[in-house]
């Protein structure tokens, strides 16, 4: 297989495995439980709510027309084609598994759980192959344009409460929204982790006399770049030198371990960094999320 039909082949691969869990998911614990699910695929729920004729995955197709047009646009050919891809995957599969199996309902908070991983699962995988499943997710997309800052999760979060509140109105149900919030809760959890990195980097600022010690230490023990910072004391006036690095959750007990047996007396602050680009860390891409 050439590299070309590989690189072509396994991102839609991906996307179809990816928009079979999504629907695994919803089928499973979403509808059959009626907890509220955001997005176009909620709409769906609440169509087929009124009207039992109308297939969820049909409805979502037919949904997302306008939004896949207005995308076009502004997103350009490849994110809409392979979006066009995994929203009639996945919205195929929702149909398909509604008409040969029918699962009965689970305990609420059980579903919230499994079906929040799932959904969350496949989204990122979804997003990481560089297309989406419409909907909201198509709307997220948008907005990330705008508001580069915010995780796709987040984003996500924010859109899907609403139609969560509109399935729980239409099922009459206040504890459908309730379960709803808490299964976008951790689908966007688990959707940021799967997108940025479970093992999420941080950065730490270092102010000793032994610099020269801490930073031998850490290139060669920890394996892990050093920048030195020029500082001064506001008290005593005196010149100091910072260190910074950026380095992997699991390197943090490491890394102080490292710092505090060279010099107990050392300044230490560790702060969390949403998003490190570069050697050791995620590669930039155009389009990035």
């Amino acid at each position: 297989m050439s590299a070309r039909i590989k690189q072509f082949f396994f991102p839609y691969l991906w996307i179809t495995v990816a928009s079979a869990l999504y629907a695994l998911g919803f089928c499973w614990c979403y509808d059959p439980n009626q907890i509220g699910f955001g997005g176009i695929t909620g709409v769906g729920q609440i169509l087929n709510h009124f009207f039992p004729i109308l297939p969820i995955g049909t409805v979502v197709i037919l949904l997302n027309i306008p939004l896949f047009l207005l995308g076009w646009r502004l997103l350009g050919g490849h994110l809409l084609i392979s979006s066009l891809y995994a929203m009639f995957v996945s919205s195929a599969f929702i149909d398909l598994i509604n008409l040969f199996y029918t699962f009965e309902p689970m305990d609420p908070l059980l579903a919230c759980i499994f079906g929040g991983v799932l959904m969350g699962g496949s989204l990122g995988v979804v997003f990481l192959q560089g297309a989406t499943t419409g909907g909201t997710d198509l709307i997220a997309r948008l907005a990330k344009l705008k508001l580069a800052w915010l995780p796709m999760g987040k984003l996500l979060l924010g859109i899907d409460l609403v139609v969560i509140v509109a399935v729980a109105l239409a099922f009459r149900n206040l504890y459908s929204a309730l379960y709803g919030v808490v299964a976008l809760y951790i689908s966007s959890l688990v959707m940021d982790g799967v997108l940025y990195g479970i093992d999420n980097a941080k950065v730490a600022y270092i102010i000793s006399d032994a610099h020269e010690r801490i930073t031998d230490a850490i290139i060669h023990d920890i394996d892990r770049g050093v920048t030195i910072l020029q500082g001064q004391g506001a008290y005593s006036g005196a010149e100091k030198k910072v260190l910074l690095v950026a380095f992997k959750q699991r390197q943090i007990v490491a890394l102080k371990r490292t710092v505090k047996e060279i010099d107990p007396a050392a300044f230490l602050i560790v702060c969390e960094a949403h998003e490190v680009l570069g050697d050791g860390f995620r590669e930039y891409k155009q389009n990035d999320i």
